[in-house]
């Protein structure tokens, strides 16, 4: 699936991921192939992602939203 983290300054990243886990408000949750369409608010916290490869990368957000639609995955961080 497609990843795209955003910021209000510039985009952070942008690529093909196998899995997103995300810090939402009322707890952790996570994303993968093919999920159903979403919307939710994410709380200060760590977003992980992991490649085709099993790499796994971690960016820092003081919150934001997130929106799952079509295997696309659109985080508008802060």
């Amino acid at each position: 699936m497609k990843l795209e983290i955003i910021t209000p300054d510039r985009s952070v990243f942008t690529g093909e991921v196998n899995l997103v886990q995300l810090p939402g408000i009322d707890g952790s949750f996570e994303i993968l192939n093919n999920h159903a369409p979403l919307i939710s608010v994410l709380k200060k916290g760590n977003i992980k992602i992991k490649d085709d490869q099993g790499t796994e990368q971690f960016f820092e957000v003081n919150g934001g939203v997130v929106e799952v639609l079509k295997n696309k995955v659109l985080i508008l961080a802060e």
